[in-house]
């Protein structure tokens, strides 16, 4: 009879802590780039265009930084729940399933590294 492992060992948790860290690094500076460009002026020198062409170009930076705000606002929470994944690493529960209480499987956490449900308990929502 096999004993199911209630948790990761401290060499995964490790390699799990190294993965996690080193996206919260890309995560961030991804979200610096984004809001450079959503505080970039972007005055391409339309001034003296036709105010038809105008409209359209201040129409088009409106829509490019709302976009940019929305991803801005995705990138922040991706970063908010890697962190709390590294908070769940250091306390040793990182990779326990909120639902089912099982590990959830290390390829699921090696592509959704902020993940807290495995795929039996994802599936059932």
């Amino acid at each position: 009879m096999s004993e199911e492992r209630l948790r990761f060992s401290d060499e995964e948790l490790n390699e799990f802590r190294i993965l996690i860290t080193e996206k919260i690094k890309k995560a961030e500076a991804d979200l610096l780039v984004l809001k450079e460009n959503f505080a970039n002026d972007r005055n391409n020198g339309t001034d003296d265009t036709s105010p038809t062409f105008k409209a359209f170009e201040e129409g088009w930076d409106t829509m490019i930084k709302e976009a940019n705000s929305q991803l801005a606002a995705r990138q922040e929470k991706f970063i908010r729940d890697l962190k709390n994944a590294l908070l769940r690493v250091q306390n040793k529960t990182y990779g326990i399933c909120r639902v089912t209480g099982k590990l959830i499987s290390k390829e699921r956490l090696r592509l959704v590294p902020h993940a807290t449900l495995s795929i039996e308990a994802k599936n059932k929502q």
